[in-house]
C-alpha cells in the first residue's frame, strides 16, 4: 500500500475525529435528555453552539500570562494527535501508528490536561483553582489503573501499540481478562471524561463541578476550543475503549473507499451504543462525594490488578 493512501486515510480518521466528535456528544446529550422524560436539544446543538462561541468575543483575565492563552490550543490538539496513533477506522496500521503506543497516548492526553489546569489556575476566578485541584485528585486515583490496564496489556500482547493490542485481546475474547479490562478502562473512561459517578456533566453549580469549573473564566472561541477538545477526547478514549479493549470488529480490512465508509458507519454505531451505555450509569447512579471517587476507582483497581495476575499466568 501506497504511502500515499496511508497518509490520505490518516487524515480521514482526522476529519473523523474532529467532525463527528460534536454529534458524538450531541447524541449522549439527547438520550440522556429523553431517558430523563425531557424533549431535550438537538443531536446537532454542539455545532450551534460551537458557532455561536467562535463568534463571541474572547476576553482575557488581566495579568493571566501566556499558559492562559495557550491552553486553549494545546488542550484542543491533544485529541487529534492521539488519533494518529490509534486504530479509528482501519484494523492495519496507517501513517504515524508506530510512532507512540498506548502509553504515549496517555502522556499527550496527561500533557492536554495539565496544560489546561496551569491555565485555570492563571486565570482570574478561585473556581478555576478549585476545579483543578479537584481534577487532580480524580487523576491520582485515575493513574494506578491505567498502569495496572497497561501492565496486564503488555503481558498478554507483549506489546502496547494499538493495532497490535486489538488483535490479541479479541483472541482472548469475552475471556476473564478481557472482561475485567473492559471493566476497568470503563471506569477510566468515565473519570477521565466527567461523568456519573465521577463528576456531573449537566451541574452548573461551581462548588459542585470538578471538570467544568477548569473552564469557567474562559470563553468565546477559548471556550469553544476547549469544548471542542473535550468532546475529542471522549472520542479518542471511546476509540480506544471500543476498537482496542473491546473489539475492532466494524474496522475497514481494505484501503477500499467502501470498507473505510462502511467502518465510519460502524465505530458510529459503536459510540451510539457506548453512549447509550453511558446514560444507563449517570441514570441508575448518583453522583459520589469527592473523597468516595478514590473508593470508585480503588474497586477498578482492582479488577485491573485482577486482570495482571491472569495476564501473567496467561503469558507463562
Amino acid at each position: 500500500m501506497s504511502e500515499a493512501r496511508l497518509f490520505s486515510l490518516q487524515l480521514l480518521q482526522l476529519g473523523f475525529v474532529l467532525v463527528v466528535s460534536p454529534l458524538i456528544a450531541g447524541v449522549l446529550a439527547r438520550m440522556k435528555e429523553f431517558v430523563q422524560g425531557k424533549a431535550g436539544p438537538s443531536i446537532f446543538q454542539p455545532y450551534r453552539d460551537l458557532r455561536k462561541l467562535f463568534q463571541k468575543e474572547r476576553l482575557i483575565p488581566e495579568g493571566s500570562g501566556p499558559v492562559y492563552r495557550l491552553a486553549p490550543y494545546l488542550y484542543f490538539s491533544a485529541p487529534l494527535i492521539v488519533t494518529l496513533l490509534i486504530p479509528v477506522l482501519t484494523t492495519f496500521p496507517l501513517f504515524m501508528a508506530f510512532a507512540g503506543d498506548m502509553m504515549a497516548g496517555g502522556f499527550i492526553l496527561g500533557l492536554g490536561t495539565y496544560v489546561l489546569l496551569a491555565g485555570a489556575m492563571a486565570g482570574a476566578s478561585p473556581y478555576g483553582a478549585i476545579g483543578s485541584s479537584r481534577v487532580r485528585f480524580v487523576s491520582m486515583s485515575v493513574e494506578p489503573v491505567l498502569i495496572l490496564v497497561l501492565f496486564c496489556v503488555s503481558f498478554v500482547a507483549h506489546t502496547t501499540i494499538p493495532y497490535i493490542v486489538n488483535q490479541t485481546l479479541w483472541g482472548l475474547r469475552w475471556s476473564p481478562i478481557h472482561l475485567l479490562l473492559i471493566a476497568s478502562f470503563f471506569a477510566i473512561l468515565l473519570a477521565e471524561t466527567g461523568r456519573i459517578p465521577v463528576d456531573n456533566p449537566s451541574s452548573h453549580h461551581e462548588f459542585s463541578m470538578i471538570d467544568h469549573n477548569r473552564v469557567y473564566d474562559y470563553s468565546g472561541p477559548d471556550l469553544a476550543l476547549l469544548e471542542w477538545g473535550g468532546w475529542m477526547k471522549y472520542v479518542a478514549l471511546g476509540t480506544i475503549f471500543l476498537n482496542v479493549i473491546v473489539s475492532p470488529y466494524g474496522l475497514s480490512h481494505s484501503p477500499g473507499l467502501i470498507w473505510v465508509a462502511l467502518a465510519i458507519v460502524a465505530v458510529f454505531v459503536k459510540f451510539v451504543l457506548l453512549d447509550a451505555a453511558i446514560v444507563w450509569v449517570e441514570s441508575s447512579f448518583g453522583k459520589l462525594r469527592l473523597l468516595r471517587i478514590a473508593e470508585f476507582m480503588a474497586s477498578a483497581g482492582m479488577a485491573a490488578g485482577l486482570a495482571v495476575l491472569l495476564g501473567i499466568l496467561h503469558a507463562w
